[in-house]
């Protein structure tokens, strides 16, 4: 397995749509941060309170959660695209552990890379809208819980993308998944469309970078049921993996 990460690692650096594909994730965050305390501070008719500040500076996740999605989908159905999968698997012949490399190795990097950027957000938002207070155990819990979600939507790319294999169609399904369909979904109507709205996708994941409740979910309960659609995609995927041709 060592030599199945070094080798994940060295594709994941050395191709430019990945170190690109991050920076975009970190300028979104920074961005609508700053965008978005702005507006909020020259609109608050008094000090706004910390905790509100941080949820604020975190707006931009939203759409950072797209570009990790896509780069979750870019690690795998680009090597689809290429052919580069045939000389993967010749030289990793057990294709699950060469997706348990991606994912773990794929995982670990976004995580680090998002918490620090929601990090720098928070930090942000915060010097802009300078609340009377700030907990610093909410900021470590807000960045940590912004890691995560953007981790997990950048695992479900993944899964989309070994499950479609195609590059445009895997980000158009994550883009319907994550952003199109979880919003009309709270267009339902009657309890079992509450429900429906409530257990969708980013609807659910979302509870954990906002830390709020929604009906029976919390935001620890939201992001694992977000993390079962993750595993659903990347289930399948992997079940197709191993039934499919190369």
């Amino acid at each position: 397995m060592i030599d199945i990460l070094r080798s994940e690692w060295t594709k994941i650096r050395s191709v430019r749509s990945t170190m690109w594909t991050l920076a975009v994730t970190g300028g979104l965050m920074l961005g609508f941060s700053a965008l978005i305390s702005a507006s909020a501070k020259s609109m608050a008719t008094g000090p706004i309170p910390g905790a509100e500040a941080i949820v604020l500076a975190l707006t931009g996740t939203m759409i950072a959660a797209l570009s990790m999605a896509t780069l979750g989908v870019l690690v795998i159905s680009s090597e689809y695209r290429t052919g580069g999968i045939r000389t993967s698997l010749m030289a990793v012949p057990k294709r699950l552990s060469l997706l348990t490399g991606k994912i773990v190795l794929f995982g670990a990097v976004s995580m680090v890379v998002c918490t620090v950027a929601a990090a720098g957000a928070i930090g942000v938002g915060v010097a802009i809208i300078q609340p009377p207070s700030i907990d610093l155990l909410e900021v470590v819990r807000f960045a940590l819980g912004a890691g995560l979600y953007l981790t997990a939507c950048g695992l479900f790319g993944l899964g989309l993308g070994t499950l479609i294999r195609h590059t445009p169609g895997a980000i158009v399904s994550a883009i319907a998944l994550m952003l199109v369909l979880p919003t009309l979904s709270t267009q339902l109507p009657g309890a079992w469309g509450r429900t429906v709205s409530e257990y969708f996708t980013t609807n659910a994941g979302l509870l954990l970078v906002s830390g709020q409740s929604s009906g029976s979910l919390g935001p620890w309960s939201g992001f694992a049921v977000y993390l079962a659609w993750v595993a659903v995609a990347m289930v399948s995927g992997a079940v197709l993996m191993q039934r499919r041709d190369a």
